[in-house]
């Protein structure tokens, strides 16, 4: 893997910083604080996440960024063959390969998966191989002697083998599971002889029953056969019983039909003669009905056209009041001149509010935009003058051989100049800080000039009030114009109408008269309702005289139709008694065949049910058969997985026992350059602990900068056995403030090894406080603290490429 370019928008202390990296050695120095680290953990998030990185999601952002201000970073890497491009942000991510437009991953989870794939590694194994960061150069003696031997197997990736030889174990449970389970289900032998013995009794006894069941059903048939004519007879009899009985009813019935039609004819044909007598005596008074009736007409037509008339009068009356009602609301509508003068004073009035409104709003967002940044600076020096004062009262207490605070070793002829740089910033800090102080103050009563615009404005808001609700009035009575003008025309025509109509018409007309012509016929219809009765009844005298006569004859008639059935009756000789006799007769045989018939199903039911156990007997020896089989093959794979679980054993056993003293031996290299050849051997015990080895003897104690050298060959070994095991260089190695208490000639061979090692690791980039290292760098990259800006500025000291950009 190699580095191509760094971008960092608002993270941390960066703005927006980018770094075009190459090969070679390359220096990142700057003071503490200024924002190195930084560099490194913004690759570790653009990889890995935030789980990667220091904080919260919120504390990522820069101090002093907007809270919509975007953080973003990219990285742009080689691996392998390909080119890939990562893109991080708060709630996003995105992975692209190559210059394919589309990316490979686009989320937050997706990326960090892809990248670990990619890499073959966790963020924890990939920072603690290729990267070294401050007080990081220990992990390996910071862990307990079963978590070095698995983080080594992982980062070499012996744990392939442990994983696969976990998957074997899991498909051996597997099959021992099923060996198990088909041994288990093996019926029993002796048990299958005898569940077949009693199968085959059961069919045996099963046949005999159909048998019997057979004759059975033959001799009940033979029965019903003797049964039936007799049988037959009796039905037949009483079918034509119930068919004679039926007529018989019927006849009865028309006979007392007829009888009681006769005797109402007799009795019409009576009112019918004393009908004509009541007749002749209403004539007489029914004579004046007639005239009556036409009079009523007349008198009806004459009311109807008087009562159109009055109608016409009382609505013409209305209709012209309505007029003048109109007319005079009318009158009092405003001009258009006057409506266009309101509309006028409205929008120049609306025109002053929103000039007012734009006006305060441009002078608070000034006011506003200037108080909020003159306290977010202000604040971002509070906390540096915090940070610088905690800095320098530790290095001042510690003192030059003391302990540093942010490397944790003594700082010796640089004491000084650490403490003159610190001293600087803080009173450069002291200095903004309260300069912004004054500033605050004065910006925190409300300006006059602000208050004046208020005041204007609601004035203005109550005027434009007023006029506004003056014009709607005035619109509105304008547009009940038209409506008005139309509503005149119509009236207009309606009242001409209306006076048409009342002209018309009699003049006169007698109600008294129209009320006594309706009070004579109402005396008068009844008797003439009556005297048509009378007529009707009068007029069928002759034609009942006929209808009686026929009535009679027909009721002889229906008589002897009945006493005809009666007499056929008799001769059929049928009795309920002789018909029970043969029902129960036949009714038994019937029974006894259908019994026969349920014997017989049962008995092939229960026959079919012994054949199938019989089946199912030997359908279990054949299950038995093939189960044994299969038992037999699980056997055979159950062995063979126990032997390639020994395999895997041995095989992780040797490869272990070969990885110690191979790794020593390449850390003795590694040890032997850094110490320009005192040491030149390093031994790994057991438990993967490093130990000087000098003159042959194991060296009990060492320097904290012999430690240092110690603990920085076997991590340079650990990578070099990385990518040994990879086939190809991994190109990478990132060291952050590893010096430590290393003296100078310690440092020297330090960055000696690292330029010696370019065929191994072609880019390495070196993170240090300490200028005197920068001359054996290919490439220095200056990071420096703006206190003014309150951010970080990265420049190239060889091209001289400042504000946050270095190529």
């Amino acid at each position: 893997m190699q580095i191509e370019r760094l971008r960092l928008q608002n993270f941390r202390q960066h703005e927006d910083t980018e770094l075009v990296l190459g090969a070679g050695l390359t220096g990142i120095i700057g003071p503490n604080g200024a924002g190195k680290t930084t560099l490194l953990e913004a690759i570790a998030w653009a990889l890995y996440g935030t789980e990667a990185a220091r904080g919260t999601r919120e504390t990522i952002r820069r101090r002093g960024a907007g809270p919509r201000a975007p953080v973003r970073v990219e990285l742009d890497f080689v691996l392998g063959a390909h080119r890939f491009r990562a893109v991080r942000t708060l709630n996003g991510a995105e992975l692209f390969q190559d210059s394919d437009p589309a990316p490979i991953a686009n989320s937050l989870q997706t990326v960090t998966e892809r990248v670990g794939r990619l890499l073959g590694m966790t963020r924890e194994e990939f920072f603690n191989t290729y990267f070294t960061g401050q007080k990081q150069l220990a992990v390996m003696s910071a862990m307990k002697p079963v978590e070095r031997a698995q983080f080594l197997s992982r980062v070499l990736g012996y744990d392939r083998l442990q994983l696969a030889q976990e998957r074997l174990r899991e498909d051996r449970t597997r099959i021992r599971a099923t060996l198990s389970a088909l041994e288990a289900a093996l019926p029993d032998p002796a048990e299958l002889e005898r569940e077949e013995a009693t199968a085959r009794e059961r069919r045996a006894a099963a046949t005999r029953l159909v048998t019997e069941a057979a004759a059975a059903i033959e001799a009940a048939e033979r029965r019903r056969v003797e049964t039936a004519p007799q049988w037959q007879e009796m039905q037949s009899k009483r079918e034509q019983v119930a068919t004679i009985q039926g007529d018989l009813r019927l006849a009865d019935h028309r006979v007392q039909t007829a009888r009681e039609r006769f005797s109402q004819l007799d009795r019409e044909l009576v009112g019918a003669n004393e009908a004509r007598g009541g007749l002749e005596a209403l004539r007489a008074q029914l004579e004046p009905l007639e005239q009556l009736r036409q009079e009523r007409q007349r008198l009806d037509e004459l009311a109807g056209q008087y009562a159109k008339r009055q109608v016409a009068q009382a609505q013409l009356e209305e209709t012209r009041a309505l007029l003048q009602q109109i007319r005079t609301r009318a009158a009092r509508l405003p001009t258009p001149e006057q409506v266009q003068q309101a509309r006028a004073r409205q929008l120049d009035l609306r025109t002053r509010v929103e000039t007012l409104e734009e006006s305060g709003r441009e002078r608070r967002s000034t006011w506003d935009r200037d108080l909020q940044d003159a306290k977010t600076k202000r604040e971002t020096l509070r906390d540096q003058y915090r940070e610088l004062k905690e800095q320098l009262e530790q290095i001042t207490a510690a003192g030059a051989e003391g302990a540093c605070p942010t490397c944790e070793r003594p700082l010796g002829p640089e004491y000084d100049n650490v403490i003159g740089i610190l001293d600087r910033q803080l009173q450069e800090v002291l200095f903004n800080g309260n300069f912004y102080k004054s500033r605050i103050d004065q910006l925190q009563a409300e300006p006059a000039e602000l208050r004046e615009l208020e005041r204007q404005r609601e004035a203005a808001e109550q005027a434009l009030t007023q006029a506004s609700a003056e014009l709607s009035r005035l619109e509105t009575q304008a547009q009940e114009g038209p409506a008005m003008t139309a509503e005149l025309l119509r009236l207009d025509a309606r009242a001409v109408e209306l006076n048409l109509a009342a002209q018309q018409g009699p003049a006169s007309y007698d109600p008294n008269r129209h009320a006594e012509v309706r009070r004579k016929l109402a005396e008068l219809d009844p008797l003439a309702l009556q005297a048509e009765r009378l007529r009707v009844a009068a007029e069928r005298a002759g034609a009942l005289v006929a209808d009686a006569e026929a009535a009679e004859r027909e009721l002889s008639t229906r008589e002897a139709e009945a006493r005809a059935l009666r007499d056929r009756l008799e001769a059929l000789g049928y009795s309920d008694a002789a018909w029970e006799q043969a029902r129960a007769a036949a009714e038994g045989a019937e029974r006894a065949r259908r019994e026969g018939e349920m014997r017989s199903v049962r008995a092939r039911a229960e026959l079919g049910s012994a054949e199938e156990a019989v089946r199912a007997v030997e359908r279990r020896r054949e299950e038995r058969a093939r189960r044994e089989e299969e038992a037999k093959r699980a056997a055979r794979d159950l062995a063979l997985y126990n032997e390639l679980d020994r395999a895997f054993t041995d095989l992780r056993t040797d490869l272990n026992q070969q990885l110690r003293p191979d790794l020593a031996d390449i850390a003795s290299g590694f040890l032997r350059d850094l110490t320009t050849g005192r040491y030149a051997e390093l031994e790994l015990d057991e438990d993967y602990v490093a130990t000087i080895v000098e003159a042959g003897e194991p060296k009990p104690v060492i320097s904290g900068g012999e430690e240092d050298v110690a603990n920085l060959a076997l991590r340079l070994a650990i990578s070099q056995m990385i990518a040994d095991r990879a086939g190809q260089p991994l190109s990478l190695l990132v060291l952050d403030e590893i010096f430590g208490s290393l003296d100078e000639d310690r440092r020297a061979a330090v960055v000696d090894l690292l330029r010696s090692i370019a065929d191994r690791f072609p880019q390495v980039i070196l993170i240090t406080h300490i200028e005197g290292v920068r001359e054996g760098m290919d490439r220095v990259l200056r990071v420096d603290f703006d206190v003014e800006r309150g951010t970080a500025r990265v420049r190239d000291e060889a091209q001289g490429i400042g504000d946050g950009l270095a190529a």
